[in-house]
């Protein structure tokens, strides 16, 4: 089962990267500390909850992999497509705010990847020959300028991983459902996928929307990660509010859900309870 429960959490797993022993997951709101709305896994320290129960959950859901939150590596995010390699883990109480980018890749064990999402897309990257991970967030804007692409391109560059070896996750994410969009978004999106963008954008009655699942599957694959390299977990967060956290579904008064991403040898402890 793609769902594994820890101690009151609940996280999700993709077959392909448990497979070659990645250790991931992607932690519902289930299980933490913080009261509503933020209600209760909350691992965002910027949506107006108390940095204090923030840490716990942090923590709650690195006990739950065994791995040290000491190893804990994460950005600062701004919709874009720039890249940071994690040489190191990034201290836990240092004064200085973490770098701005959409992407983090790491060649080294003890360092923990962590990003957090509310309705943008996670996408999870492995490569087995180099033994190399990469961890993306991609909203409409990532989506339209190429996060998902730029990701791969980071690892060729950083790592000299090719596009064919990489298996490729894209997790929880509102879905084409509910995820209308305006006239602006629209116009970037055709811009960006130009013949295939019609399949991207299904009309429901009068309104567009866009599929962000479909529209980084077609990225990863332009990119040359193989079809059949790209797991897709298909779960709508902004249709499952009680497990996720949708910024669109409760307008903007809600939490964030942590993804959390190690190489299979990451140094482990034994879980918390």
């Amino acid at each position: 089962m793609p769902f594994t429960d820890h101690g009151g959490l609940r996280y999700y797993t993709f077959a392909n990267l448990t497979r070659h022993g990645v250790v991931h997951g992607v932690f519902t709101r289930r299980g933490g500390a913080s009261p509503r709305p933020w209600a209760s896994l909350n691992m965002g320290s910027t949506v107006g909850d108390d940095w204090g129960r923030v840490q716990f959950n942090i923590r709650r859901a690195f006990g739950a992999l065994g791995l040290s939150v000491a190893s804990r590596y994460d950005a600062w995010l701004v919709h874009g497509r720039d890249a940071v390699v994690a040489a190191q883990p990034r201290p836990v109480n240092s004064p200085a705010p973490p770098p701005k980018a959409d992407i983090i890749l790491t060649a080294n064990p003890a360092v923990t990847l962590v990003m957090r999402y509310a309705d943008c897309v996670p996408i999870l990257l492995y490569d087995p020959r180099q033994q190399a991970i990469g961890l993306a967030h991609a909203g409409w804007r990532g989506t339209v300028v190429g996060t998902a692409a730029a990701a791969v391109e980071a690892m060729q560059e950083a790592f000299g991983s090719r596009p064919a070896d990489l298996l490729a996750a894209i997790g929880p994410a509102i879905g084409p459902d509910h995820y209308e969009v305006g006239a602006e978004v629209v116009a970037q999106v055709r811009e960006a996928f130009g013949a295939q963008s019609e399949a991207l954008l299904p009309r429901y009655g009068e309104r567009r929307h866009f599929d962000l699942w479909q529209a980084n599957r077609l990225q990863l694959e332009r990119a040359g990660v193989p079809s059949g390299h790209i797991e897709m977990a298909e779960i709508c967060t902004a249709c499952h509010v009680a497990d996720w956290y949708s910024h669109r579904a409760e307008q903007g008064k809600t939490g964030r859900f942590g993804v959390l991403l190690a190489l299979p040898d990451a140094p482990r402890r034994l879980p918390d309870g």
